[in-house]
């Protein structure tokens, strides 16, 4: 596994992370998601990816249970703050008395005494952006947060340019880190919001490298595989984000056929190995509810494909593709999978 800083910090997070959206607490069984978070930590992760809001705290829940066993400052866990998460007007958001009563539910659940990466999980339009960072500002000089993050502010850079602006005047702790969804079909963050981090020292990590499956190929021609999210409860945000269009599992089918070309392991790590490849990205979150899932994703960190390899790949998702000669190689033989 390799590390890589996050933002202008001095914290090294590994190239993948683990996430926990809709299966820890919520598809997957408990049992098997400790062994599966245990099993990325002997692997090398060491970045956690949560959010108060999945499956109203179970996520977090299941999180903390497999936390017990792993040593705390081996581990960066990094969770969010903005979702409903009980009852009544004051559930959700981030006001000063939302982000210090989530906090607090948060490091229960997890049994954790800080979080080391919080991020606020998207805009409140309903709350002033200064009230907001002064109350994240207080939690970590009050030793219950380490470092700030944000996420989903990809559509809102005039939002993010005037928090970061309102951390510099003041003195106060920068965000770190930007979550934004990123991959092969999905690239927006690239027209403003990438080159915005760059300049204010801030790394992504970024979500659905994947596409919530689609770039694996499994739903090619309307296939919907037994297992897969399209068969659960989460099925509808596969639609609500768009992922699975037919132009997307057109495109996907594409791009799988380019890695078999190439005599590649599979469409799910050279994706993953392509969002890895922007120097912008500090991890990579990757959901497993299987372990055989987690251990043939971490394929990724074997590969390495030149410039022009990229470029054949964006241009066979895209529906324009040039057949040529492989020039992929495989190096690091082995990397990734021993601590």
């Amino acid at each position: 596994m390799n590390y890589r800083p996050l933002g202008n910090t001095g914290l090294k997070v590994s190239e993948l992370s683990l996430g926990s959206w809709t299966t820890y607490g919520g598809s997957v069984d408990e049992a098997d998601a400790v062994r599966i978070i245990r099993r990325a930590f002997d692997l090398g992760v060491n970045l956690f990816d949560t959010a108060d809001v999945y499956v109203r705290g179970g996520a977090e829940t299941v999180l903390g249970r497999a936390l017990r066993e792993l040593p705390r400052e081996q581990v960066v866990v990094a969770t969010k703050v903005m979702g409903r998460v009980w009852d009544g007007p004051l559930g959700a958001g981030l006001s000063r008395k939302h982000i210090f009563d989530a906090i607090e539910q948060s490091l229960r659940r997890l049994g954790v005494d800080y979080v080391d990466v919080y991020q606020t999980h998207a805009p409140d339009k309903s709350t002033p952006i200064e009230e907001t960072l002064e109350a994240l500002e207080d939690l970590v000089r009050m030793g219950k947060v380490r470092y700030l993050g944000f996420s989903n502010l990809v559509s809102e850079p005039a939002l993010a340019r005037r928090a970061v602006a309102y951390q510099k005047a003041r003195g106060w702790t920068r965000f770190v880190s930007s979550q934004p969804r990123y991959n092969l079909l999905m690239r927006n963050v690239e027209k403003q919001h990438m080159a915005f981090c760059r300049r204010n020292g801030i790394g992504l990590i970024v979500y659905s490298p994947l596409a919530q499956g689609v770039l694996t190929n499994k739903y090619a021609g309307g296939a919907v595989p037994a297992g897969s999210r399209a068969t659960t409860a989460f099925a509808k945000f596969l639609t609500s984000e768009q992922a699975l269009t037919p132009a997307n599992v057109a495109a996907a089918g594409r791009f799988a056929a380019w890695v078999a070309r190439r005599g590649l392991p599979g469409a799910a790590p050279v994706a993953i190995a392509w969002v890895l490849s922007r120097p912008q990205v500090a991890s990579a979150i990757l959901g497993a509810s299987r372990l055989e899932q987690l251990e043939a994703n971490l394929a990724a960190l074997d590969l390495e494909l030149t410039p022009e390899d990229w470029r054949e790949a964006e241009a066979a998702v895209a529906g324009r593709a040039a057949a040529g000669p492989p020039r992929s190689k495989r190096v690091r033989a082995g990397a990734g999978r021993r601590r």
